[in-house]
Formats: structure tokens, C-alpha cells, sequence
């Protein structure tokens, strides 16, 4: 094993240099920003710079937490797409209360966001699946998401299932059980790594229909 592998993890830190989080360049929009920091995200070496930590709420009050990726920003929404029947669809379906995480260590930020979310319309989902890969098209149809199965072999049976099935049809239509989801946010918190662990917290709440922004402590 390498000399690293055996650093205590408390010695490991890094330093933060890159940038500073001013009120006077900040907007009134938080979406704004975060769509501002996207663009730049979409820039760097990351190779997920739309992967967002999605957490949801089960029946029994407990956070689960997985990886999805953001595939449409509006002006006061998120958006993700999933199998209705997947666990985090089904914890939407009892509690719309939904936390989402952006992580982008080349710029030292991250965006913690809290929110409500709900099903797009049908015609939305509808165009957002024309647009993908064929392959993720039949995917989509051969994964009972979040589903105990037997084995591996089980889904590539489904997938090659699906594949003949739909081998002669030019336009792979939606399942009716995939679809996508939209996070309207409450509340925006922007973090900006900062020297001497001196971080930048802004976070954003809204309140009777406008952003209020106060500063946090790191």
C-alpha cells in the first residue's frame, strides 16, 4: 500500500483560493447565479457537471439520497427524469419535499437547494425522450427501476427483449411509467470554498413570492 493510504483522514485538507462570493456582484435571482455557475461547471475537466445529489423522504420519515442528472433549468425550476415506479418517484408521491446538492470542486463550489417537486406534463416528457439515445430509449423500457431482479442476465434478457420488439418502429414511444419531475426551489445556499477555511455561504429564501439572501457563516 502507498505511504497516502495510511494518512489519518483528518489530514487530509486542501486549500481554497479561486474565488469570493461579493453581495454587490450577487443578482436578486438566485436561479440567475446557479445558472450562471452551471455554464462555468459545463466548462471545466468535470465529466458530470450536471450530476445533482437528489434526496427524498420515505414513508417512515428517513432521507434516501442517489445521484440524477439535472437535464433542463427554467426560469424558476429544475429538471430530472426517472421510472415512475423508482423509489425516489414513489417517495415524490408522498412527500414532494425534495433536497438536491451540486458539487464542483474545479471552481471550489457547491449549491445546496431545497424545494417542492412534481411530474412535468406528458408533452414534456414526451419531447425529452424522442431526444435520447436509442439505446437508452429501449433502457428505459427494460429496467423495472428500483425492482429486486434475479440477476444481471435478467436485464440484458429484457433489454434484447425490448430491442426486437421495437427493431422494425423508427420512433421508440414513452413508457407510460418514465417521465420527468421538476423542483421548484424554496431555498438556494451558494458555497464558495474560501481561504483559511473562511468559506462564502449565500443563501437565498423565498418569501411571499421574493428572494430574500442573507450571509452565513462558514
Amino acid at each position: 500500500m502507498s505511504e497516502d493510504s495510511h494518512k489519518d483522514l483528518g489530514q487530509v485538507r486542501r486549500e481554497y483560493r479561486m474565488d469570493q462570493l461579493k453581495e454587490a456582484r450577487l443578482p436578486a435571482d438566485p436561479m440567475q447565479l446557479f445558472q450562471s455557475w452551471l455554464e462555468e461547471a459545463r466548462k471545466t475537466a468535470n465529466p458530470d457537471p450536471t450530476a445533482m445529489a437528489l434526496s427524498t423522504l420515505n414513508k417512515k420519515g428517513f432521507p434516501s439520497t442517489r445521484i440524477v442528472l439535472l437535464k433542463k433549468v427554467t426560469q424558476d425550476q429544475l429538471v430530472f427524469f426517472t421510472n415512475y415506479g423508482s423509489r425516489k418517484a414513489l417517495e415524490i408521491g408522498h412527500s414532494s419535499k425534495v433536497a438536491a446538492h451540486f458539487h464542483w470542486p474545479e471552481l471550489e463550489r457547491q449549491v445546496k437547494i431545497a424545494g417542492m417537486a412534481g411530474r412535468l406534463e406528458e408533452e414534456e416528457s414526451d419531447l425529452y425522450f424522442r431526444s435520447r439515445p436509442r439505446e437508452s430509449q429501449i433502457a428505459a423500457w427494460a429496467s423495472p427501476q428500483s425492482e429486486e431482479v434475479a440477476n444481471r442476465e435478467y436485464l440484458e434478457k429484457e433489454y434484447q427483449k425490448y430491442l426486437h420488439k421495437f427493431e422494425t418502429i423508427q420512433e421508440i414511444p414513452r413508457p407510460d411509467f418514465w417521465g420527468g419531475f421538476a423542483i421548484s426551489p424554496l431555498s438556494m445556499e451558494f458555497w464558495q470554498g474560501g481561504e483559511f477555511r473562511l468559506h462564502d455561504r449565500i443563501e437565498y429564501s423565498l418569501q411571499d413570492k421574493l428572494w430574500q439572501r442573507i450571509r452565513l457563516a462558514p
